[in-house]
């Protein structure tokens, strides 16, 4: 099997590590193998202990390994969007030969890039990606890929994401203490955006929120780029500890109560169908209804909805075309989108591989890391080949004509402390104002 069209995408979680490999069959991508393991030195999406970490990867990877029939060696490696920050970029260019107009070719647009990146980053963090808006040829802006086309000067306009150093470099130990090598490093809110949702609900705007088990991280997707990101603390490990506290059992049990009789949305739940708990310092089981668990896990989630909402209404988001894509763990849970439609606007719809033996919304960020790779266009892998270079501290800007407008960055919203619980629901307000000024004012003040 040719290894170029083998694509492996590893998402590491706080409660479950996935590797999935995905061949390209005739311009077909499917899933022929996945590897599932309880995740170990995770704590909130962040690696905190590699060796643990590494041994989780290991078993998870050898997992997708047998079932694919595939040596993996390389894997496309999913980043939490903590403490992730956007900044705008533009660089420039002169191509010119001799005072004459020549054809852009990749060199050029490779150049353009590393000028991009002449900026002042803080020592402590780390370039994972930059994503082009649009080119400028001589004055003539809104190109895609100025390659083939003639010129004097060359500008180039886009976003770069930047981490922290220590989240980037435990992933990649990590990996490495596998036995594995790192492909590329992806921001799973790029992945999943650009690969999970159509044209139209990438150009216009959608909210995408990954249900994960020790976090919940929400995105606007706009204009085929990510442009915002919000990183709740809690997820559905919480939703697990709330119903072994009530309910008194333990971690487990809470676990598989949740899979097999939980509902997002209470009301939908039956409360003549009652379930047998084992109870701490019991002998017997004790019964509750399959509504009591159900409001138990409703509240929890109601909770983590409002504070995305919340967020949303801080900063005067418009209301999106595209609606909410709801991914993850939780979000198989019955329920879930009619509860999420009472704090957003919009269609609400849970995303689901169509592929066999994946058919489950936990799945989505490995298959969206899967899909990255083979998606990227040939503009998308220059950039990429500048990133990488300047990850591993190899990028030495050639001598050309620059012109820079660096902005100041604007940080993801990041929830340290969780808010006290409340079961009263919070409605985001209506919105005021055309949308296409609202989307602009957004845009505008996350980095100005």
């Amino acid at each position: 099997m040719n290894n170029s069209e083998v694509y492996v995408g590893l998402d590491i979680g706080t409660t479950s590590i996935k590797a999935l490999v995905c061949e390209n069959v005739k311009g077909q991508i499917k899933a022929i193998g996945v590897g599932v393991e309880p995740a170990a030195g995770m704590s909130r999406g962040v690696i905190v202990d590699i060796d643990k970490t590494a041994r989780a990867i290991s078993n998870a990877i050898a997992q997708a390994e047998e079932k694919s029939n595939i040596d993996i060696k390389k894997v496309i490696v999913g980043l939490p969007a903590n403490y992730l920050r956007m900044q705008r970029v533009h660089g420039m260019i002169t191509i010119a030969n001799n005072g004459q107009s020549r054809e852009i070719v990749d060199q050029d647009v490779l150049n353009l890039a590393r000028e991009a990146l002449t900026q002042s980053i803080p020592p402590e963090r780390t370039v994972i990606d930059l994503v082009p808006t649009e080119f400028t040829v001589d004055g003539f802006d809104g190109i895609k890929d100025p390659r083939g086309m003639v010129g004097v000067r060359l500008e180039m306009k886009g976003t770069l994401y930047t981490g922290p150093k220590t989240i980037v470099h435990n992933a990649k130990k990590a990996v490495q203490k596998a036995g594995y090598s790192v492909r590329d490093l992806v921001v799973t809110p790029i992945a999943t955006g650009f690969n999970l949702l159509n044209d139209g609900e990438q150009d216009f705007g959608t909210l995408v929120i990954d249900l994960g088990g020790g976090q919940t991280t929400s995105s606007i997707i706009h204009d085929h780029q990510l442009k915002y990101s919000y990183v709740d603390p809690e997820g559905g490990q919480y939703v697990t500890k709330d119903i072994s506290t009530v309910l008194n059992t333990s971690l487990k049990n809470a676990e598989q109560l949740k899979r097999d009789h939980g509902f997002a949305d209470s009301t939908q739940a039956d409360d003549e169908v009652q379930i047998d708990v084992d109870v701490v310092g019991q002998d017997q089981p004790v019964q509750y209804s399959e509504k009591y668990v159900s409001e138990v896990i409703e509240a929890r989630i109601r909770q983590i909805f409002d504070r995305i909402a919340r967020q949303l209404d801080r900063i005067n988001a418009p209301e999106l075309p595209g609606g909410v894509i709801l991914i993850g763990g939780v979000a198989a849970l019955p329920g879930i989108k009619e509860l999420a439609k009472q704090y957003f606007s919009g269609n609400v719809k849970v995303f689901v591989p169509d592929q066999m033996g994946i058919r489950h919304p936990r799945f989505a960020v490995s298959y969206a890391l899967g899909l990255y790779e083979d998606r990227l266009s040939g503009i998308d892998r220059l950039i990429k080949q500048v990133v990488q270079e300047a990850d591993f501290g190899k990028t030495t800007p050639e001598d050309t004509s620059v012109s820079r407008q660096p902005q100041s960055e604007q940080p993801t919203e990041n929830r340290r402390s969780v808010q006290k619980r409340s079961n009263q629901e919070q409605s985001p307000k209506k919105k005021d104002g055309s949308f296409s000024n609202r989307f602009k004012s957004l845009f505008n003040n996350l980095f100005d």
